[in-house]
């Protein structure tokens, strides 16, 4: 009897111990988990940022590496900060300002209806839009997107965002001080040879014509922003104090918006031929067309006011102003 109650109680203290044991291996196992999770949680805050954005706040990567550009208007944003979209729209891919600097980039189609197939198949790490567009939903499955309310912010800013966005500060600063260089370079220039007089920037479409004011593309940045020179009356009020940029007229309100140099191309949003403006008897009319002073703009590349676009407008604007 003794035997047994001796055998009894040294299995009893070997189970206590043995679960003692596994006890002990329990917590360490949770401990290590825990840290593990814990040691993931703050690499993976480390490698992304909090983006306020038109959608809302948006967890990105920082330093992004595969980059889709659905809006047309900030290809030229990423190129200047020296990064390459693996994917861009159709119509981006045509602006002549950008040639040399896209090859091998791929279309998604587009920019209104872009291929969900193709950037799916591109396996972006950050998406770039325009507010608004239909599909973010299915496009936030893909990656982190950003969506951007157009006009917003001056070129300046929008590429100082954008590099805080991609880890290029450094880049975008350094845009702007040699940009800024150029201006304080050409500015006196141009307003010495312009003067006083108006300048206005016109373009035909099929049902009118567009009068374009500082923030729209066509060069209006940089003739009414960086120069600070004069609009016609009717388009400082309507297109730029308005803020919207642009104002539409017909073409028997042309006169009140010409201005005494005109920058003009035909509208690329249709077909429609320009020559029935240029050839009528109210353009023949112009005081800018008498005096030689009409300057046509390139009617895709104009569309565009990233800084890639921007400083390959602003030589020939100074050009055509200084003449």
């Amino acid at each position: 009897m003794r035997i047994n109650d001796f055998a009894k109680k040294l299995i009893v203290i070997c189970a206590v111990l043995l679960l003692g044991m596994i006890t002990a291996c329990g917590q360490t196992s949770d401990s290590t988990v825990s840290e593990s999770e814990q040691a993931h949680r703050d690499t993976t805050e480390s490698e992304t940022m909090t983006f306020t954005a038109a959608n809302g706040e948006i967890e990105i990567p920082k330093n992004p590496e595969r980059i889709v550009v659905i809006a047309d208007s900030y290809v030229g944003y990423f190129l200047a900060l020296g990064i390459k979209p693996v994917g861009i729209t159709e119509n981006a891919l045509k602006n002549p300002y950008f040639e040399g600097k896209i090859d091998g980039i791929e279309s998604i189609g587009d920019g209104a209806n872009p291929s969900i197939e193709k950037i799916l198949e591109l396996e972006p790490d950050l998406i770039i839009t325009y507010s608004g567009i239909e599909d973010i939903g299915n496009l936030e499955k893909i990656a982190p997107t950003v969506a951007i309310e157009y006009g917003q912010k001056d070129f300046k800013e929008q590429l100082r965002e954008f590099g805080k966005m991609t880890g290029r500060e450094e880049e975008a600063e350094a845009w702007i001080a040699s940009w800024e260089e150029k201006i304080t370079e050409y500015k006196p220039r141009v307003q010495e040879a312009v003067g006083d007089q108006t300048v206005s920037i016109l373009q035909p479409y099929a049902k009118g014509i567009y009068a374009f004011g500082h923030n729209f593309g066509r060069g209006g940045e940089i003739i009414y922003g960086e120069f600070d020179l004069k609009a016609p009356e009717m388009v400082q009020k309507e297109a730029i104090d308005s803020g919207q940029g642009w104002v539409d007229l017909s073409l028997e309100m042309l006169p009140d918006y010409a201005g005494d140099y005109i920058f003009t191309s035909a509208w690329s949003g249709d077909d429609a031929d320009p020559e029935e403006v240029y050839n009528s008897t109210i353009w023949q009319s112009l005081p800018a067309v008498k005096n030689n002073r009409v300057f046509k703009i390139d009617p895709v590349g104009s569309f565009y006011n990233d800084p890639v676009s921007l400083k390959e407008q602003l030589d020939f604007i100074v050009d055509c102003l200084t003449q």
